[in-house]
């Protein structure tokens, strides 16, 4: 059964990494939530490109014919379970699993998705990323409690055109914030 969203959680936002962000790890980051509720949290990156593999290689690799699709970024969507893959795409299409994570956009973790882009039948608009980035119950509150993410309210799916390396300026932008601007909070006066 789809899952619906979840009112009073931060998922279908921006997790954009800040200047001065702490952990090196998440230097200019973009992360989509996509789960956030009393359990933790789950997001896909959405600036990095995974090494040494594109979608065709991807789909080649669970013996899905990619002779249909166009080669495209594969995303390092987080360090945890680096092997695990997921769509993020447009709500045009969805199966019996995808999470629904704002208003135009689902998230899909099963083969399905991926049969159905090879043969020309799946979403309009999609990213694949392999991995996510994982928060225990109540460990991304205190990190928002702390310097170092700016929550975004930007729609998420107008960076999905965006090549993944221009994603966290483009996300501040739409923002309305130049990320040159933005002053560290470290540092001494």
């Amino acid at each position: 059964m789809m899952q619906t969203l979840s009112h009073g959680s931060l998922a279908g936002q921006l997790l954009l990494a800040m200047p001065d962000m702490p952990d090196p790890r998440f230097a200019r980051s973009v992360i989509l939530l996509c789960v956030h509720d009393e359990g933790g949290a789950l997001g896909i990156a959405l600036h990095e490109p995974a090494r040494d593999i594109g979608l065709r290689a991807l789909l080649s690799s669970f013996d899905i014919g990619a002779q249909r699709v166009a080669d495209a970024v594969v995303l390092a969507g987080g360090p945890v379970e680096p092997r695990r893959g997921f769509v993020l795409h447009s709500r045009d299409w969805t199966a019996k699993d995808s999470h629904i994570v704002a208003p135009d956009i689902a998230l899909t973790g099963s083969l399905e998705v991926l049969n159905a882009i090879a043969r020309g039948q799946g979403p309009r608009d999609y990213l694949v990323a392999l991995g996510y980035a994982g928060w225990s119950a109540g460990q991304l509150e205190r990190e928002l409690a702390s310097p170092g993410w700016f929550v975004s309210m930007a729609d998420p799916r107008r960076l999905f055109d965006m090549a993944p390396d221009a994603r966290w300026a483009g996300a501040f932008a739409l923002e309305g914030i130049d990320p040159a601007m933005l002053a560290s909070s470290s540092g001494h006066a």
